[in-house]
């Protein structure tokens, strides 16, 4: 009997320390399949939860991704865009909506530049006011741009520039929001996050 329970102990203990060694062996030599999630559209892209935030939020385990809205919040009080909005697929002709105050505007217009994932220029215009501008107060804008989607990447930069007849650095001021370019109908999201 004794012996008996000496082979069960014993077993007993083999046994745990067997799971103990294949659990640390299992542990430090374990390969995971990681996906890394570098940016906010890999997040979503990788089905992760986004809160409704503004900008929006994004979480991939412990982190925590923001969308990238350009200027737009810091702006909010100078000039604001009803269309398009950031990250919003265009397509060409562009028109833009919005309201800035008057002291944005020269002569009731101010110029408006698109750009694409490098900085290029890919098509410019002129808002117009749709109101008195002489005022502080917000004046609706519009303003149509015409560009060719480029064939390389797909997201770009919409700016609004203050008018800034004096040409004087310390009064230039812009709104940058970025966009997607719509192609042949689909909207691809950006290559990366650049």
């Amino acid at each position: 009997m004794n012996k008996l329970l000496l082979i069960i102990i014993t077993i007993i203990i083999m046994a745990g320390l067997g799971a103990w060694w294949l659990n640390f062996v299992y542990k430090n030599n374990k390969v995971e399949e990681v996906v890394k999630v570098n940016n906010f559209q890999e997040c979503v892209k990788d089905g992760n939860p986004v809160m409704e935030s503004y900008p929006r939020q994004c979480r991939a385990g412990k982190k925590t991704f923001t969308e990238y809205i350009g200027n737009e919040n810091e702006k909010a009080d100078l000039i604001f865009l009803d269309y398009p909005r950031p990250n919003q697929a265009i397509k060409s002709p562009l028109v833009i909506k919005g309201q800035a105050r008057g002291f944005w505007f020269f002569e009731g217009d101010f110029p408006v530049v698109l750009t694409n994932w490098d900085g290029l220029i890919i098509g410019d215009g002129i808002a117009q006011a749709q109101g008195e501008w002489m005022t502080e107060e917000f004046v609706p804008f519009v303003a149509v741009i015409e560009f060719e989607v480029p064939e390389y990447k797909n997201n770009g930069t919409l700016i609004l520039q203050k008018d800034n007849p004096s040409d004087l650095p310390e009064n230039d001021d812009a709104l940058e929001i970025p966009v997607l370019f719509e192609k042949n109908g689909e909207i691809v999201l950006p290559l990366n996050s650049d």
